[in-house]
């Protein structure tokens, strides 16, 4: 594998998540500490809770005392630094300095548990649909009795508040919207976390996201010994070689045993809770997201690696479980909290535009404005998304759209996909997986989760065995898909465990002359000469076979018998333009992104060294079991 200089973020450890969480300060321009003490006075309190915990808040009260001013609330994890009543931040809100111009009174919260406030921290706290006195807390009541302290304690307010969040603070955000104060009147959950155990953060589909589990975890789930205002150090890991650091992962009981010594308490519980039991079950907020009154702006990055999937479910959620709600849905063209940004590229991919400065003025500071101050209606649509390929925002009244059709590719000989079922009666390709060499999934040196990996070149994986890859003849006509994409394969193993990895990818044409190289330049993507051959990443998704039919109860595979895995990767909308080809890799490994399946039926958290095997993998594609990809595509202009 070629190195590539460290120029994306780093994951492992904290710092790239609390950059993001802390409010995204580094986004702001033309903003230093003085201005913002020139323009607003910094007060420090202990807010009582409910049950007499105290939350230590921070508040930026705007000097100017001509006018009242709504309440934007952030409430945290990972500090609200710096700390001291005459320390100010670079910043305040959200990465729009129009916020700080227009003026709010900035909040900003260390939550329960965390930093210098007090009580038990608890991750993901289960909310508790039912409470019978001032003992039953959660992060919703949190919200609601900090709410009602600040309208009655701190001056020069109008009575409204809003609350947003990136990433962990937009999990907060969420939970602040659910049984709300009446003064919250306007909430953006931004990438928030809704389900740690099917799609955000540390597993996917039950299989568990190594890198980012291991190197958040090792910095963030360190104890606090008492209230502090130091962040915890990060894990020294020695090396830049995350695919060679990763296998000495294996097996997993290596991580404590080698490395935490049971000083990650959060990482021992994830091990002891292989399965979607009720540990995991409490921590999903998903059911939780009804009767919402605040008017919610959720926003999510199209190649968001963390949680993308909690950003388009809290969505969906809050759609499907509160009518009438004001619910809006941005997706743009970004990574985990890029929005915060210029956002005119990522990796090898240019936007043509810079989409985040785009989602500031003209969604996010506008929305506050309006359910804040009275300022006009921007007029958002349902949902402002962003269409890849293509690249231009669009505006729609639903999302997915509802004219968008299912259409099956299927896999056909020599490596072909078609829209056409398969003639032949039986046929399938296989290749052998072997934990011991597993598939990478970046062709460069890196030790954490990379963010460019969502829309990385594929060409590195297409040339191994053990990846099958299948590809449309070329285009002759857009094809747009907007949507979900629902592998639906036949398989067998020989062994009796698996995990099957699907990824959707964009071919781009060999040739700098390719019939769309005059609409790509014009489009403000690379230059066709650099993207000639391009297999660009569009949707990658993992599903651990043993939680093919169950979550809660995974079976074994039978060896050598067909059988059906099914599963939902995460939406696009993405344009697969005329000239260029669809794509579909299939493969068992994706590492150290996606931790080692054994091949072996167990609990993999205790599995041993011995378990982890080869196994040889039939994916089946004719009549009789005719593995295929579902589309979602979006007919017309």
């Amino acid at each position: 594998m070629r190195r590539r200089a460290r120029g994306g973020w780093w994951l492992a450890g904290i710092a790239a998540i609390v950059a993001l969480g802390a409010a995204a300060v580094g986004a702001q321009r033309g903003q230093a500490p003085a201005t913002v003490q020139a323009a607003y006075t910094k007060h420090e309190y202990r807010i009582p809770m409910r049950d007499g915990v105290r939350l230590f808040t921070a508040v930026y009260v705007p000097k100017d005392r001509s006018a009242v001013w709504p309440i934007l609330l952030t409430r945290t994890p990972y500090g609200v630094a710096p700390y001291g009543p005459d320390a100010y931040k670079s910043s305040l809100g959200p990465s729009s300095p129009e916020f700080l111009r227009s003026g709010y009174i900035f909040v900003y919260q260390d939550v329960r548990g965390r930093m210098m406030s007090e009580g038990e921290f608890v991750n993901m706290r289960p909310h508790l649909a039912k409470k019978a006195g001032p003992a039953d807390i959660d992060e919703s009541t949190d919200a609601y009795d900090t709410i009602e302290w600040l309208l009655k304690n701190v001056p020069g307010h109008n009575g409204r508040v809003g609350m947003w969040g990136i990433s962990y603070p937009g999990f907060y955000a969420s939970a602040g919207m659910i049984d709300a104060h009446p003064a919250l009147k306007a909430v953006s959950p931004q990438a928030p976390i809704t389900d740690w155990f099917i799609g955000d953060d540390f597993h996917h589909n039950g299989a568990l996201y190594l890198p980012h589990a291991f190197g958040f975890l090792s910095g963030f789930g360190r104890p606090r010994p008492a209230p502090t205002t130091q962040s915890g150090s990060r894990f020294d890991f020695g090396t830049e070689d995350g695919y060679r650091f990763y296998l000495t992962l294996v097996p997993l009981s290596n991580a404590n045993a080698l490395y935490l010594k049971d000083t990650v308490a959060f990482w021992n519980e994830m091990m002891a809770h292989e399965t979607y039991d009720a540990f995991w079950q409490a921590r999903n907020l998903r059911p939780h997201l009804r009767r919402i009154k605040p008017a919610v702006l959720t926003v999510g990055g199209w190649f968001d690696a963390e949680d993308l999937f909690g950003a388009l479910e809290t969505y969906a959620h809050v759609e499907r479980n509160s009518p009438g709600a004001t619910n809006t849905l941005v997706m743009g063209p970004w990574a985990h909290g890029g929005w915060t940004g210029d956002g005119d590229f990522l990796g090898d991919l240019r936007f043509g535009s810079k989409t985040g400065r785009f989602f500031q003025e003209h969604i996010e500071f506008p929305f506050f404005e309006h359910r804040l101050k009275d300022a006009p209606d921007p007029g958002l649509p349902e949902a402002c998304v962003f269409e890849t390929g293509r690249n231009q925002w669009r505006r729609l009244d639903a999302w997915p759209p509802a004219e968008a059709a299912a259409k099956a590719l299927y896999l056909r000989p020599g490596g072909r996909l078609s829209w056409q079922p398969p003639s032949e009666a039986s046929a399938f390709d296989e290749y052998v997986s072997d934990p011991a060499r597993p598939v990478p999934y970046i062709n460069h040196l890196a030790i954490g989760m990379t963010r460019e990996h969502m829309v990385d070149d594929q060409r590195f994986a297409s040339r191994r065995p053990d990846v099958l890859t299948y590809a449309t003849d070329v285009l002759d006509s857009d094809v747009t898909v907007a949507g979900p994409i629902r592998p639906s394969l036949q398989v067998s193993t020989t062994g009796t465990d698996s995990d099957w990895v699907v990824k959707l990818i964009d071919l781009h044409p060999e040739s700098a002359a390719g019939p769309s190289s005059s609409g790509d330049r014009a489009l403000g993507l690379r230059p066709a000469s650099r993207m000639a051959g391009y297999q660009q990443l569009v949707r990658g998704e993992v599903m651990r076979g043993k939680f093919r039919d169950s979550y809660e109860a995974p079976q074994p595979f039978v060896p050598g018998e067909v059988t059906r895995v099914e599963y939902v990767m995460p939406d696009v909308f993405h344009t697969f333009r005329a000239g260029h080809r669809i794509m579909v890799q299939i493969q068992s490994t994706w590492f150290p992104l996606v931790d080692l399946n054994p091949q072996t039926f167990t609990n993999i958290p205790a599995a041993a060294k011995g378990d982890f095997r080869k196994a040889t993998q039939r994916v089946y594609r004719g009549q009789r079991a005719a593995s295929h990809i579902v589309l979602s595509v979006l007919e017309g202009p």
